[in-house]
């Protein structure tokens, strides 16, 4: 058994490794119509600040003719900040994003991520779920569901902070989730909230991760604050799914991408 623990903890190590200087992250900020998050050039800042600190290349844009299968090549991961409804102009675009994953590309997705692309399956499924409803901005507290993975480590076991609690619909079964919302600790519209977490109980999904159509995917529902961009415990829990996600995303095989629909349906 011991022999099996040291097996574990190196292979877990060596996961969460990363060369942050051969790292190039597209930072991507659309939005559709609907409501913006102010939030966006703080969330750029602070991870332009992370980007320096760590000596990785972050390249911001809210130009969806970014994606094609050629550009998307150069990224390591592709970063959705406060993104919201539909994203992209084109089924072409899309297609790119997919085939990127599809190849073993990365993503990470921040706070209203959750809304984006509502009406692409392929996309909701790859978020793990889409935005239905939240209750007010108020004091929350979180609970760490699975202290073993990367990214949750030097997160407080029960995390308080301020934020907007986001509950899902069309949730996909894929998803591992390492940090959950305690829902005791909410005070503001309570009695919607406890109808809207649907067969959960105390606990909901706050962030999570999961292995999605070749790529690797790493989300937070946290980050409505524009003080969280400057909050070290908030950029850490960032950064730490952004180190996940680039460990997995390195190397990618594009004569692995297959789909040559947006819908179609997943190997």
């Amino acid at each position: 058994a011991s022999l099996l623990i040291i097996i574990s903890t190196l292979a877990y190590a060596q996961q969460a490794e990363v060369k942050w200087k051969n790292v190039k992250v597209l930072f991507y900020t659309k939005n559709g119509k609907g409501y913006v998050h102010e939030n966006i050039e703080s969330s750029v800042k602070g991870i332009q600040k992370l980007g320096q600190e760590k000596g990785f290349t972050v390249v911001t844009s809210d130009d969806p003719s970014i994606f094609t299968s050629e550009n998307l090549k150069q990224f390591t991961f592709l970063l959705f900040s406060n993104t919201n409804n539909d994203v992209f102009d084109t089924n072409e675009q899309r297609l790119a994003f997919r085939q990127y994953i599809e190849a073993g590309g990365g993503f990470v997705g921040l706070h209203s991520a959750l809304g984006t692309e509502r009406n692409w399956t392929w996309f909701k499924m790859l978020l793990g779920g889409s935005f239905a409803w939240h209750p007010k901005f108020q004091p929350l507290t979180l609970k760490v569901i699975d202290a073993s993975h990367a990214s949750a480590k030097n997160l407080p076991s029960n995390w308080k902070k301020e934020d907007e609690l986001y509950f899902l619909k069309e949730m996909y079964p894929g998803i591992n989730v390492i940090l959950a919302h305690d829902l005791t600790s909410v005070k503001e519209d309570e009695e919607k909230a406890k109808a809207a977490a649907g067969f959960f109980n105390r606990y909901y999904p706050a962030a999570w991760y999961q292995h999605y159509d070749g790529g690797t995917v790493w989300i937070t529902t946290l980050g409505h604050d524009k003080k969280d961009y400057e909050d070290p415990t908030y950029l850490n829990h960032i950064l730490q799914g952004m180190q996940f996600v680039a460990s997995h995303a390195m190397k990618k095989d594009f004569s692995k991408a297959y789909a040559k629909e947006i819908e179609e349906p997943i190997k």
